[in-house]
């Protein structure tokens, strides 16, 4: 992204995002920060309630906030999905990152039996393999490598070192030793999906490995052979998912979560973070912990697990307690004899 800056009224950014407008809107800014560090001349957003206190301290000129938050301090621009106007405030005020040539670097490396759409870019560094069909508008950064047969959508984005199609994980042990089993499916990246920095897609045994329409990999995830993602998931960095596991559509995966194969994980589930899932997950659920379980039951399980010394300490002294008793109990006996 270059660091260009536009400056621009408030009122003529809040009727290009679609906000409402709490303020003076002939005040101009020129670039966003975060409201801990925003000054004078700067937008920034609340989208999380939690800082609403930083409305008090903030140097920002303005904010993007929900329609029920009100301050004296500062500007505001209310939107019913700040995030989101926020995120078209930056594109406003900064545009994308403007490459540094069109088409294809000729310090790339694209096989001739390759099809490249138009408008698509490629940086040094990059690997395209043999019958490879790359769609429009994409993006192939620096050293992303793309083995044969893969297919990429249109608007797919490949970020620095990711791998497309390296071979699956697969091989047969027969008398103490591992015998590799060739991987001769392909990998899918369907249409506005983002692959992120070192991330690994792993090409099928047999059919297809499958990235479902723009979704979103964040940097080292790592898909196994035969994955089906469906349609806009969000798998953040680090997560893994192992060979033949589907995921539904919409599903939301921090970082470091962790998934079994051959699962079925379901429609709208969320994970969080550093989860281990080792079995199918219905549609709807959130789950939490690893073994991971329903966000209910993680909780309680989270509140107990930081007393366990504690409660050991009470066991031993319960313990402590009832060999006493036995003793006396024992020592009475003795006597009423």
């Amino acid at each position: 992204m270059e660091n260009r800056r536009v400056a621009i009224t408030l009122k003529q950014l809040a009727d290009g995002i679609g906000a409402e407008l709490v303020g003076n809107g002939e005040l101009t800014i020129d670039s966003a920060n975060t409201l801990e560090e925003a000054t004078a001349g700067q937008i920034s957003f609340l989208s999380n309630p939690k800082y609403v206190k930083q409305l008090e301290t903030t140097n920002a000129t303005a904010v993007i906030a929900s329609p029920g938050v009100s301050s004296e301090r500062v500007a505001l621009l209310k939107a019913k999905d700040p995030y989101y106007a926020f995120a078209q405030a930056v594109v406003t005020l900064y545009g994308y990152r403007k490459h540094p040539h069109d088409g294809i670097s000729p310090a790339a490396h694209v096989d001739s039996t390759a099809t490249i759409g138009e408008g698509t870019i490629i940086y040094p560094g990059v690997y395209v393999g043999p019958g490879v069909k790359i769609g429009r508008d994409c993006i192939l950064y620096p050293n992303a490598v793309v083995y044969e047969r893969c297919v990429l959508g249109d608007r797919v984005i490949l970020h620095a070192n990711c791998t497309i199609g390296q071979d699956g994980y697969g091989f047969a042990t027969h008398k103490g030793e591992h015998h590799k089993i060739p991987q001769v499916g392909n990998v899918v990246i369907e249409d506005d999906s983002e692959i992120g920095a070192g991330a690994t897609v792993d090409r099928a045994a047999l059919g297809s490995t499958i990235v479902g329409k723009g979704s979103k990999l964040g940097a080292l995830v790592t898909l196994g052979h035969n994955v089906k993602v469906g349609p806009h998931a969000l798998l953040v960095a680090q997560c893994g998912i192992a060979g033949s596991t589907t995921l539904g559509h919409h599903v939301t995966m921090a970082g470091q979560v962790g998934v079994a194969g051959h699962l079925k994980i379901g429609d709208n589930v969320t994970v969080g973070a550093q989860a281990g899932i080792a079995g199918n997950v219905p549609d709807q659920s959130t789950l939490l912990g690893s073994p991971a379980m329903p966000i209910s039951h993680a909780r309680r399980v989270a509140a107990v697990f930081v007393q366990l010394p504690e409660l050991n300490q009470r066991v031993r002294h319960l313990e402590q307690q009832v060999e006493e008793l036995g003793t006396k109990e024992h020592e009475n006996g003795s006597e009423s004899r």
